[in-house]
């Protein structure tokens, strides 16, 4: 059976997991699922109705982006995300929360100011709060090395390209000047046919 990927253009959630699978070479058949009129097929495969959801060639299905990354990764370990040593593994994995972490606060930060004159400003500062500390910890640690793990793409970066990308799209790139590891970080990611072809579109 051919290997099926639902997911919706905008998602960064499903961004994850689109760049690593053009990253593994892996191909699959795209079915972009409308999140506001889920239709029936797709509800039952995801129960909790949420983008991304795999369905790999060998009939396996998975939801939840940091899940699904980690099973490609296990399952087709060329080219890696994730170190070998346990230790590593684990950092790995901790800046892979993080980096979600920026994407859950930059969605509820979208939603919330979507409600115009009904928003909440301290719900809107206290994300954007949390938005600033995380993009404080990956400029720190690009001061360091050329990604956000060690010298190579890792699954952190991969979060955090995705979640900086919906950024960008929903609140513009004025992060950039704040930010100028993270924006030359940025530029040079996007010179990857994984991460262009994959960004989210106005």
């Amino acid at each position: 059976m051919a290997r099926i990927l639902y997911f919706a253009q905008r998602s960064p959630y499903a961004r994850k997991v689109r760049i690593v699978l053009n990253e593994k070479q892996l191909t699959y058949e795209p079915k972009e699922t409308d999140i506001n009129n889920k239709p029936p097929e797709f509800l039952s495969l995801s129960p909790i109705g949420k983008v991304p959801v795999l369905v790999d060639e060998n009939g396996l299905v998975f939801w939840d982006s940091t899940l699904i990354v980690e099973y490609l990764d296990e399952t087709y370990p060329q080219p890696s995300f994730y170190p070998g040593s346990r230790i590593e593994r684990l950092y790995c994995r901790q800046g892979e929360e993080l980096a979600d972490s920026l994407i859950d606060n930059v969605v509820g930060l979208w939603y919330e100011t979507r409600k115009g004159n009904q928003a909440d400003f301290d719900t809107q500062a206290k994300y954007q709060s949390s938005i600033n500390r995380i993009l404080g910890v990956f400029e720190q640690k690009l001061t360091t090395s050329a990604y956000l793990l060690n010298e190579t793409l890792s699954a952190v970066d991969v979060a955090a390209i995705s979640g900086l990308g919906y950024y960008s799209l929903r609140f513009g790139h004025n992060w950039q000047q704040k930010y100028p590891k993270l924006r030359q970080w940025f530029e040079v990611l996007h010179q990857r046919q994984s991460v262009y072809s994959t960004m989210p579109k106005a």
